[in-house]
């Protein structure tokens, strides 16, 4: 698989709290990553950096051969990155179809009939589309999950963040995300946060643990959710004891 994504090095810290500490990740075109790690693990940190709301204090972020780090926001998803925000963040005073609107033209530059179908496109793909005259702010948690999602696709990504978009939903709601999310992944690089090991496990092809900053582990869903030092860090259980 041909990465569409090279991290090398990443580092962020503020004062002695290391965020970011020598991260390292290869994702191509077609591929899920899933990252794992308790509160304050790093995760939301790294989305930051690849994001560009956030500088690190070294490495690099190369999408598609091209270098993003040091690079503002805007000029990040103008070349593909996009991010799906654990809270919804529609403007809930337009339409459904103005939000996939406003991400068409502002995300990925596009103008008129253009933004129009583009958004109109990521509105079917999510299972919108017979919402799209709805006012966002009346949806139900799972749609305004799932137009937060084709805000982030209406931008026309290379890679797309999903920063836990399963969380909060009732068992049925989560499979829809994950029947969504398996057929995205064919379309974008995918990273995604998330604290449902099942979600992951139906989609992802990697899993990354995140621990005080640091990669601990990188490998399929089953050998990560199975390792001893995941018990450990989830459920205080001594690797050792974890292993016997």
């Amino acid at each position: 698989m041909t990465s569409q994504l090279s991290v090398r090095g990443l580092c962020k810290a503020y004062g002695e709290v290391v965020v970011a500490d020598q991260i390292e990740i290869d994702l191509g075109h077609g591929g899920c990553l899933g990252v794992i790690g308790p509160n304050g693990a790093g995760k939301s940190s790294l989305f930051h950096l690849l994001t560009g709301t956030v500088m690190p204090d070294a490495g690099t972020i190369r999408l598609a051969g091209r270098e993003l780090a040091g690079l503002p926001a805007h000029a990040r998803a103008r070349l593909g990155v996009a991010r799906a925000f654990q809270v919804p963040q529609a403007f809930g005073h337009l339409s459904v179809f103005e939000n996939a609107l406003a991400a068409a033209t502002f995300g990925a530059g596009l103008r008129g009939d253009a933004a129009a179908a583009a958004a109109m496109q990521a509105l079917e793909r999510c299972g919108l589309a017979r919402h799209a005259e709805r006012v966002a702010g009346a949806l139900g948690l799972l749609d305004r999950k799932r137009l937060e999602v084709a805000k982030g696709i209406a931008a026309a990504p290379k890679l797309l963040l999903l920063d836990e978009v399963a969380g909060g939903l009732t068992e049925r709601e989560v499979q829809v995300v994950v029947d969504l999310v398996r057929e995205l992944k064919r379309s974008y690089a995918v990273i995604w946060i998330e604290h449902i090991p099942h979600a992951l496990k139906a989609v992802a092809d990697r899993v990354m643990v995140l621990h005080f900053g640091r990669k601990l582990l990188e490998d399929t869903p089953a050998a990560v959710m199975d390792s001893a030092i995941v018990r450990e860090i989830y459920m205080g259980i001594p690797a050792d004891a974890a292993a016997a």
